[in-house]
């Protein structure tokens, strides 16, 4: 499968392997992510959320609890829901809006972990702002998590050689990853 933002880029590719030849396709779900042509990431990305909300709603009861720390709280966060949402993120390229989408669903999750601030003037209770949960929250924010695996992907791939049968090419907005030419 050849990804590019050129429509027409993998219409004359396949896939040789011995003496068998495979046809090109325009997507294939590969360990659970669908992978298109053009890499259409918007509607992976939404089902990875969904994904996610069902996560965190499932264990919204320990996300709010007031018995456990903080710090645990945010352990499960990054062990379960963040692992479920992160899925397959290697081979996303984000636009701004999708950006925004995975910030506000960190956002909501962090709002569950660090509860309601009371105001100390006029006594009411509010929810935080997100500067004040991006200061609670010490960690790298979601989206700088996804261009980090990316680039670790990326850096996976060039490593690999030829021999390997898979040559990979990974820079700025394009993404070419040919497994062989006919």
């Amino acid at each position: 499968m050849v990804m590019s933002r050129d429509h027409n880029a993998g219409r004359n590719h396949s896939v040789r392997t011995d003496n068998s030849t495979c046809e090109s396709v325009e997507e294939f779900k590969y360990l659970g992510t669908t992978l298109t042509n053009p890499n259409f990431t918007p509607e992976e990305i939404k089902s990875r959320l969904r994904s996610g909300n069902a996560y965190c709603h499932s264990v919204q009861n320990l996300l709010s609890s007031r018995l456990l720390s903080k710090n645990l709280k945010i352990k499960i966060y990054r062990t379960i829901i963040l692992l479920v949402v992160l899925y397959g993120c290697e081979t996303w390229s984000l636009t701004m809006r999708e950006e925004r989408k995975l910030r506000v669903f960190e956002n909501m999750v962090l709002r569950r972990i660090f509860g309601r601030r009371r105001d100390e003037v006029t006594g009411e209770w509010r929810r935080l702002h997100n500067e004040e949960l991006n200061d609670l929250y010490s960690l790298p924010n979601i989206v700088r998590v996804i261009k980090s695996r990316r680039m670790r992907w990326a850096g996976h791939v060039a490593r690999m050689g030829e021999e390997r049968g898979c040559i990979g090419s990974c820079w700025g907005n394009r993404r070419e990853v040919t497994i062989g030419e006919t």
